[in-house]
């Protein structure tokens, strides 16, 4: 074999190896039937051995419904079978909702949840659970338990200057009714126990380089989102300045090369846009709450900040409506999004709540609440960036 043939031969070879390894991945399945109860809002985490770990809240209702506990799933490494579900958290006689999952610098898997004193979202109190070693199998062995207490600076002055400002802007004198939401938001505003109580988790925890720990809450009394904070591992917790914006709820999290951070919130208003603020000083202060040009209908989402700087994120790209569930890919940290996958488009059902990691092996993996007439499940999906940019 003469040299040029066989180097053409290892260009040939080489290409094709290449070629082969960008090829999309995707794969999705179920993690349990269809069921008859009420299964929403999951967490996802990857354990030390590769190991996935699913939560969510399964129960007759939501809020209104005292049997609702947190359940959870696993699958094991180079598998795509999930566990049958298993309970991690149920609190007699109160529902147990919306769930998030984060596995820290030791491996310590942490679950928050809320648990609802009075069948209403506004008397929530946010739970946390850590286990020490959680690989294995079932329910792990939960070290520490404890409740998340947050004591904000009182927030009345600015939330009510921004509350004229909105008022002001109002085509119409208010309504008898109206006006009386309005008295009475201004009377929780400047209530301690209103500022302190209601903070509940939805999408995961970030992690700074510094090692700090943001915890993005929101409250559902005043429809606004807060950050709770640690400096050491989750010891203790303090709040942020409140993300004011009236309408923002539910943010992800992520961080720019530059330190700046940005978070990325349901709107909960009538904007019908992805809400966005960001921090300049690590999460303890933030800007004020605007739009991004993503669409959204009141409906959760999540993002992920990619191993090479991309950003991904996870959400309904409708203004009406969550039965189509979109990935975008952002190459320049948020600032725009150039390529957009679907997860599910449909004439019907709904496709919500997402919870997106990337594993250590470079796939992401997104889970969620999947809603048909034929029940209930948690579906999780995994791909990887070629997918994403691979066409609609």
């Amino acid at each position: 074999m003469s040299a040029v043939f066989r180097t053409a031969s290892v260009l040939f070879l080489l290409s094709v190896n290449t070629t082969a390894a960008a090829e999309p991945h995707f794969a999705r399945e179920a993690v349990f039937p269809p069921h008859g109860q009420h299964n929403h809002a999951p967490g996802i985490a990857e354990l030390a051995d590769g190991s996935l770990f699913l939560s969510w809240y399964r129960g007759s209702g939501e809020r209104r419904a005292d049997d609702v506990a947190v359940w959870g799933a696993r699958r094991p490494a180079g598998s795509r079978d999930w566990s049958e579900p298993f309970v991690l958290a149920d609190t007699p006689g109160f529902p147990d909702c919306n769930t998030s999952l984060m596995v820290d610098a030791r491996g310590r898997l942490w679950l928050f949840w809320p648990v609802i004193l009075a069948n209403t979202w506004e008397s929530c109190l946010t739970r946390y659970r850590v286990a020490d070693d959680p690989v294995g199998t079932g329910c792990p062995h939960w070290s520490r338990d404890g409740l998340l207490l947050l004591k904000p600076d009182d927030f009345s002055g600015p939330a009510n200057r921004l509350l004229d400002e909105y008022l002001q802007r109002l085509p119409r004198p208010l309504t008898d009714a109206e006006q009386a939401e309005v008295n009475e938001a201004r009377q929780r505003l400047g209530d301690k126990l209103y500022q302190r109580l209601g903070w509940q988790p939805r999408c995961k925890p970030t992690v700074l380089p510094t090692g700090r720990i943001l915890l993005p809450l929101y409250s559902d009394t005043f429809s606004i989102s807060i950050m709770a904070i640690s400096d050491d591992g989750g010891e203790t917790w303090t709040a942020s300045q409140p993300l004011l914006g009236f309408g923002n709820i539910q943010p992800s999290v992520l961080r720019r090369d530059e330190g700046t951070l940005v978070a990325y919130m349901r709107e909960n208003g009538s904007q019908q846009k992805v809400r966005t603020a960001e921090s300049r000083d690590d999460g303890l202060t933030w800007g004020p709450v605007g739009n991004s040009d993503l669409p959204n209908p009141g409906s959760g989402l999540d993002a992920v900040r990619l191993a090479n700087g991309h950003w991904v994120i996870v959400y309904n790209d409708t203004t009406r409506g969550r039965n189509s569930l979109a990935v975008s890919l952002s190459l320049d940290e948020g600032r725009s999004w150039s390529a957009t996958r679907y997860l599910e488009r449909a004439e019907s059902g709904q496709y919500h709540y997402p919870a997106v990691i990337q594993s250590r092996d470079g796939r992401v993996h997104v889970v969620y609440s999947h809603f048909t007439d034929a029940g209930k499940t948690m579906i999780h999906a995994e791909f990887d960036e070629a997918w994403i940019t691979g066409g609609t």
